[in-house]
């Protein structure tokens, strides 16, 4: 029971790493967090696709990735036509924050909307593939016997995380209550989006 254990704990550790920083999965979800906006959709919609993805990993999908670089390339102009696009409706949001603050002018985006904005940011991301498919993956494989129980703790990891995110962004609100601090959030997720697709662009040129 205790490498079981210890198998899922290097798994939780190692997905948490890899999950908690900067990017445009956090990015998006931290924002609709903030707003109130079909955080439980977005949320589950991160959470599920991280889990598929860490048991393809786990499954062996990591070679296969590896061995068809072509396919990554496509996956990484497409996801940086995309973030590129992203990022510039957040500067375009930056340079007028006064509609974003509560009781502002714009109009709640769908829940359809939502959810494929999610699903894009998760799906056209190639980071989202060498991070769950390929590394999760060939670490898991040192647990041998024991992989399902590092891909346990990798999604426990990814289901905490995405969840404390979404709906733990109600604590900042408060801070979020004057224009100017949604042209800082705004202006950071747009430098965020742009800097990623430039290096899509350059990874696969």
């Amino acid at each position: 029971m205790l490498p079981d254990l210890l198998a899922a704990l290097s798994g939780l550790g190692l997905g948490l790493s890899l999950i908690v920083a900067i990017g445009a999965q956090n990015a998006f979800v931290l924002r609709q967090g903030l707003r109130r906006q079909h955080v439980g959709a977005v949320v589950l919609v991160c959470v599920v696709s991280d889990v598929a993805l860490i048991l393809a990993g786990v499954a062996g999908a990591g070679a296969v990735v590896q061995s068809r670089p072509g396919l990554l390339d496509a996956v990484r102009v497409a996801g940086a036509a995309f973030l590129a696009g992203y990022g510039l409706m957040a500067a375009r949001r930056a340079l007028r924050p006064q509609a974003l603050a509560p009781g502002g002018g714009v109009a709640p985006a769908s829940a359809a909307a939502a959810v494929a904005t999610a699903l894009a940011l998760t799906w056209l991301n190639p980071h989202v593939y060498l991070d769950t498919v390929v590394l999760l993956g060939s670490i898991a494989q040192g647990h041998p016997g024991r992989q399902w129980w590092f891909a346990a703790g990798a999604a426990l990891a990814s289901t905490a995380w995405f969840t404390a995110l979404g709906y733990g962004a109600a604590l900042l609100r408060p801070l979020f209550a004057r224009p100017g601090a949604w042209r800082v959030l705004d202006a950071g997720i747009a430098l965020v989006m742009l800097a990623l697709a430039a290096s899509l662009l350059l990874a696969a040129g």
